[in-house]
């Protein structure tokens, strides 16, 4: 689950941002709380939570939190988590492949991390707080020296998958993958079916991994309990925008202020 809870609301304030990776399991928690809020009190995703108003599942453990605070508030708005392939492999996958028959991908193992989880704040969906989140993102693909980004891009379908449909239908000609990088969904959304030919709205995020040069790896899937349509994203590094994440990391200097 990608992409849910980023679209746009004005700010009320003027924030302090840090950006970086939770530090202790108090700030896993708090980023678990946002993503229960978005997710399942604004979204209405079923969760299969151990806690009330928590969501986490056996992924989180082996994860890297990625969060965004407002110092002026203390408070998490943002969160990514990063799931790694040594973390993929000690619990035994990454969360695409219950969505997904990633087979076709398997020699990039050892080099393929994984996103997801992504939310934010519904009153910090300016824009900043994403570029944040992919600036420091990037900057970690980078450093830790990985080569690609994958991940389940979601679109709703409070519609009856309509938009995601036509979305798809929109998208293939140009953003999707070689034939030696799809995947194949469990769960296939018959698209086909529901295509009205209407021009589709594009979440924010879909349209953020295509405009740095990810690429669509086949049908959608449908999740039942997100209610959304989801699609297997897989950005190479090397076919990065420069260009466009230079936007990301330009507004990262202008917002991100360091704690301490």
């Amino acid at each position: 689950m990608l992409n849910e809870g980023l679209g746009r609301s004005p700010h009320i304030h003027r924030p302090h941002y840090h950006v970086g990776l939770a530090r202790s399991e108090s700030e896993i928690r708090e980023a678990q709380k946002l993503r229960y809020r978005v997710f399942a009190e604004e979204m209405g995703a079923r969760l299969e939570t151990a806690e009330p108003g928590v969501d986490a599942d056996h992924f989180d453990p082996h994860c890297e939190h990625l969060i965004v605070r407002d110092e002026a508030r203390g408070r998490i708005v943002g969160t990514y988590r990063i799931l790694t392939p040594e973390g993929a492999r000690n619990t035994a996958g990454y969360y695409s492949e219950t969505e997904f028959d990633i087979g076709r991908l398997n020699h990039l193992r050892p080099r393929l991390v994984e996103v997801g989880r992504s939310c934010i704040d519904p009153e910090y969906r300016s824009g900043a707080v994403i570029a944040l989140l992919w600036a420091r993102l990037a900057e970690y693909m980078v450093s830790q020296g990985y080569e690609y980004l994958m991940g389940c891009a979601s679109i709703s379908m409070a519609d009856g998958g309509h938009n995601a449909s036509n979305l798809f239908v929109e998208l293939i000609d140009q953003h999707l993958s070689p034939i030696e990088y799809r995947g194949f969904p469990h769960s296939r959304l018959p698209y086909h079916r529901l295509v009205t030919g209407r021009p589709a709205e594009v979440p924010p995020l879909v349209k953020g991994y295509l405009r740095a040069g990810a690429w669509i790896c086949g049908d959608p899937a449908w999740d039942p309990d997100f209610n959304t349509a989801d699609l297997l994203v897989l950005l190479p590094m090397n076919r990065i925008n420069l260009r466009y994440m230079k936007h990301f990391v330009n507004t990262q200097g202008r917002q991100h202020h360091p704690r301490g």
